[in-house]
């Protein structure tokens, strides 16, 4: 597994590591670049080159494609797993770490940033009036993270694509606006190719998943639209969640116990850890007939693959083998 872990890790850092050549970055020099980010055009007058993100996915999307040098800092909770093991440590080592919290505009302003990257509910937020119109009024670009786009269903609701073409729909993004575009299709390719090596082995008959993220008296999961209903799905199980039409949203514990998933998917993040969640599922006497609790099926990952990230297909790799290996 450990061989399967630093492959999949390795092919994820293939354009900044791993003895692979690497493609400077394009310098602005004629027209302006437009992209379609949630659904809208948006013109970018020239190339970035003090971007600021938010949060540990959207890091390491820059990361990946090697553009750390274009970087002015970024914001993340320090709860995020362990940054000095990962193929982009030397990112996490030359960008500086701005806030162990969300963005704020004086974060920005402080880092005198030129493109601000992050998403709703992953840095932008209403609540706050720390938005892409309001930084636009400070003449401060930003991109919106694809898995996170509003999509109009409700005022809140998120996703308008699934989360794998979320994924690569960024990086081919990213890759026209930074002049890294070879860099971005070989990420790409090398994600499907391994994906695809999974899908070919899933089982005939696929078991229900239910992602658990986070709460007691009403769990926080992953309906279609966040990362973990494709990484469900390519490892071979189904989301049990499937049918809610939006990213990372609550339910009722009643349609946990009605769906009655065959494995139980743990995200391990927060102060809450990963151990004291698979105690509370255990002994949550609301769930004791549910096939995952009676037969111990729980399975944990890291919050950074299970948010859109260049992890995404190394997850997919590990969650398809566990459900392999057990049945379900």
């Amino acid at each position: 597994m450990r061989k399967l872990l630093a492959a999949a890790l390795c092919l994820a850092a293939t354009a900044t590591g791993c003895g692979a050549t690497v493609e400077t970055p394009t310098e602005a020099k004629t027209s302006a670049v437009t992209l379609t980010n949630c659904g809208r055009k948006v013109t970018y007058d020239k190339i970035p080159k003090r971007v600021v993100t938010n949060d540990v996915g959207i890091t390491e999307l820059m990361f990946a494609l090697g553009l750390e040098d274009r970087m002015a800092g970024f914001a993340m909770p320090d709860d995020k797993g362990d940054l000095s093991r990962v193929p982009w440590k030397d990112g996490y080592d030359k960008v500086k770490w701005l806030s162990k919290d969300q963005l704020t505009k004086e974060n920005v302003l402080d880092a005198r940033a030129d493109l601000v990257f992050a998403g709703w509910n992953y840095g932008f937020r209403e609540d706050s009036g720390f938005t892409p119109d309001a930084l636009k009024k400070l003449g401060i670009p930003t991109y919106i993270l694809t898995e996170s786009c509003h999509n109009g269903r409700t005022k809140t609701s998120r996703g308008i694509m699934p989360p794998l073409d979320a994924l690569y729909a960024d990086l081919t993004n990213l890759g026209k606006l930074f002049g890294v575009e070879q860099r971005a299709a070989t990420l790409i390719a090398g994600f499907k190719k391994q994906i695809a090596a999974v899908r070919a082995k899933a089982p005939k008959q696929r078991p229900k998943v239910f992602l658990y993220d986070s709460g007691q008296d009403q769990p926080f999961t992953s309906g279609r639209y966040a990362a973990p209903d494709q990484i469900i799905s390519a490892a071979g199980g189904v989301n049990v969640m499937h049918d809610v039409a939006d990213s990372w949203t609550t339910v009722g514990w009643e349609s946990v116990v009605e769906r009655n998933p065959d494995t139980i998917v743990i995200c391990d993040y927060g102060d809450v850890s990963a151990e004291q969640k698979k105690k509370f599922l255990l002994s949550y006497a609301p769930l004791r007939n549910v096939s995952a609790v009676k037969h111990r099926r729980i399975f944990v990952l890291d919050y950074v693959d299970l948010v859109e990230s260049p992890r995404n297909p190394s997850a997919i790799a590990r969650l398809g083998a566990y459900l392999r290996s057990t049945g379900g």
